[in-house]
């Protein structure tokens, strides 16, 4: 009987694959064919602008920068048609990072009340807070924005400059606020001559606001006790700063806004043009929107048992909102609110529809007096580059700080 002998099978580790069908091999060739492709597409793009450029004898360096716009700026008196282009692009920016930033501010505060107004079991707030969510978040930016600039400065209630409406401060003779359809003005404060030790006690508050607030919570970590830092870092700078301001003699002085004789402008006082108010109001009211429903999931995505625990141990609903949901929500709420606040920034640019002097309406202003537009350009998308770049920045590091860090 013969015996059938079983040969071992063939080592395929040892076997060498052929190039064209080693997957690493195909996925590297398949990169580097993608790179030299982008490379080469963007090389060609590039040497046909500056072709282009050269034929129509257009300079392609950045030195238009340092030459004159030949316009003015409206609301700026500061700014005359002799500024540099540079200068232009620093007003620009001063501009959108006001209405940005204050635009954040109007989203954040009314979003996050928005928010916890869907949640809430009164109908009628509910109901309400849908309707404001519903409405805001399926109408264009644009259209809010051109709403605020003409149905409620140019064609709204609003009087002309020359019989603006003015408000006195609780009965004196200052006015607080002057109204019209273009401008509003506010009071302000001018600095005296010695401001300078002023800021020097301004930057101390500051440290020992930060010192107390540190101290308070490693007092809480230790006892047990509410820590409140907040409220005693605010009230620790808010009495420095005080003192500060009476020390030198005061600081700084009143200025009240007043309408001018001729009744063309407002003398004194901070004035806001008809264009940022509008451009800011509807985009915080329209990204508000968007963060009510991003607060709204983050609260429900809280594990109901830390509110029924809440409740448990007596906490008003305020207490429970503030000290357990809203914590842990907003571990989840921040990261799709960072790209709320970069798609506000970006959208300053339509503030172009009500003469908003941001950096969109000035470079395109700029082009039309004969600057060139390919590093007009360049330069604006740098500018708007750097803004996303500075707050995803800075809100990731924030949102580092406030994650839970697993053992």
């Amino acid at each position: 009987m013969s015996q059938t002998t079983l040969e071992p099978p063939p080592d395929v580790e040892s076997e060498q694959i052929a190039w064209y069908r080693n997957v690493e091999t195909l996925r590297i060739v398949g990169q580097v064919a993608a790179v030299v492709l982008v490379v080469g597409l963007l090389f060609w793009l590039f040497n046909n602008l500056l072709t282009n450029l050269n034929r129509l004898n257009i300079n392609t360096d950045f030195g238009f920068l340092s030459r004159p716009t030949n316009f003015q700026i409206s609301f700026d008196e500061g700014f005359d048609p002799r500024s540099s282009v540079w200068q232009m692009v620093l007003v620009g920016i001063k501009n959108t990072f006001l209405a940005g930033i204050v635009g954040i501010i109007i989203a954040s505060i009314v979003g996050l009340v928005i928010g916890i107004a869907r949640l809430s079991s009164n109908w009628l707030v509910s109901r309400l807070a849908t309707i404001y969510v519903e409405a805001f978040r399926n109408i264009p930016p644009l259209v809010i924005i051109i709403f605020f600039g003409f149905a409620i400065f140019t064609f709204g209630p609003f009087p002309v400059l020359e019989e603006a409406t003015q408000i006195s401060w609780f009965g004196s003779d200052n006015t607080a606020l002057v109204l019209s359809n273009r401008v509003w003005g506010v009071p302000s404060l001018i600095a005296e001559d010695n401001v300078g030790i002023f800021w020097a006690i301004f930057v101390f508050a500051i440290v020992a606001a930060v010192g107390v607030a540190i101290y308070r919570t490693r007092l809480s970590d230790r006892t047990g006790v509410l820590h409140h830092r907040v409220r005693w870092a605010l009230g620790t700078f808010a009495i420095i700063a005080l003192a500060g301001h009476f020390i030198v003699g005061g600081a700084f002085s009143a200025s009240w806004p007043v309408v001018s004789e001729n009744g063309r402008r407002i003398d004194n006082g901070f004035v806001l043009n008809f264009g940022y108010i509008s451009t800011t109001v509807a985009l915080g009211l329209y990204t508000a929107s968007h963060v009510a429903e991003i607060i709204r999931g983050s609260i429900l995505a809280v594990p109901k048992g830390q509110s029924e625990a809440a409740n448990a141990i007596a906490l008003r609903a305020f207490q429970r909102y503030r000290y357990i949901v809203l914590p842990q929500a907003l571990r989840i709420a921040l990261p799709p609110t960072i790209n709320q606040y970069l798609n506000l920034i970006k959208n300053t640019s339509l503030g172009i529809a009500v003469s908003y002097a941001e950096i969109t309406l000035l470079t395109k202003t700029s082009i039309g007096n004969g600057r060139p537009a390919p590093q007009s350009i360049a330069v604006l998308m740098a500018v708007y580059l750097l803004f996303s770049l500075t707050i995803s920045f800075l809100l990731n590091i924030y949102n580092r700080r406030i994650q839970l860090v697993e053992r």
